[in-house]
């Protein structure tokens, strides 16, 4: 693991699993499926750990279903819309986020969202936390011609921020969201508090900063933006 500091023009952070604690309203979009199928609960922990995936992950520990099978895009369909119900029901920013984005905006350090959740879906969740009019920048996985780990959405977050993508920094819970900050010459930091699965622990991606907790992650960003 390599490490850089530099002072950042802007501040990019992944959503699900990074800035908000999505795992409540997306595990309870499968629990309901579950439930009115008559079938027994997924375990919490076992949906959480698969959340940054979205409907492919939830779905295959779910109930057992992959892209590739008969019947999948039904399923899918039917979670999204069951999840759109729900979108900000119980997701909260991860404690302490609140108090790190006052500060930046209080000393003007920009700060944006880069994720792979569909932009519609991107923008109905930070409307219902009211956090659009404090963000910079909102790119979603289908905004531009590919998604995560292609660096193109970070470095279209960065244009529309009009600052230059190597003084900026990402934060991200996937190995995905590390390597496209690094193809797009951000400084990377791996957030370990998040959605990390334990086959592909954190600590391999190669990003320049791991932090395990928010706490930790406000300090590093805090002493770096300062």
């Amino acid at each position: 693991m390599t490490y850089r500091n530099q002072h950042p023009a802007a501040i990019l952070f992944d959503l699900d699993g990074t800035l908000v604690d999505t795992a409540p309203d997306l595990a309870g979009a499968i629990l309901d499926m579950q439930r009115d199928r008559g079938l027994k609960p997924s375990p919490f922990d076992q949906l959480r750990r698969v959340a940054s995936a979205g409907a492919r992950g939830l779905l295959e520990v779910g109930f057992a279903l992959k892209p590739q099978d008969h019947g999948y895009e039904a399923m899918r369909d039917e979670f999204i819309e069951r999840y759109k119900s729900r979108i900000a029901a119980e997701s909260r920013l991860f404690d302490g986020f609140d108090r790190l984005l006052t500060d930046f905006e209080q000393k003007g350090v920009l700060w944006g969202v880069v994720t792979n959740k569909a932009e519609s879906l991107a923008q109905m969740l930070m409307q219902g936390l009211n956090l659009t009019h404090r963000c910079g920048v909102l790119i979603g996985g289908d905004t531009t011609a590919h998604a995560k780990p292609h660096p193109l959405p970070c470095l279209t977050a960065a244009q529309r921020l009009n600052v230059d993508a190597t003084s900026c920094w990402y934060v991200g819970d996937d190995l995905r969201d590390v390597q496209a900050g690094r193809a797009a010459g951000m400084i990377t930091v791996a957030a370990a508090y998040g959605y990390c699965g334990p086959h592909d622990p954190p600590e391999r991606w190669g990003a320049d900063h791991l932090v395990a907790s928010v706490e930790e992650l406000n300090a590093l960003l805090n002493v770096s933006a300062s």
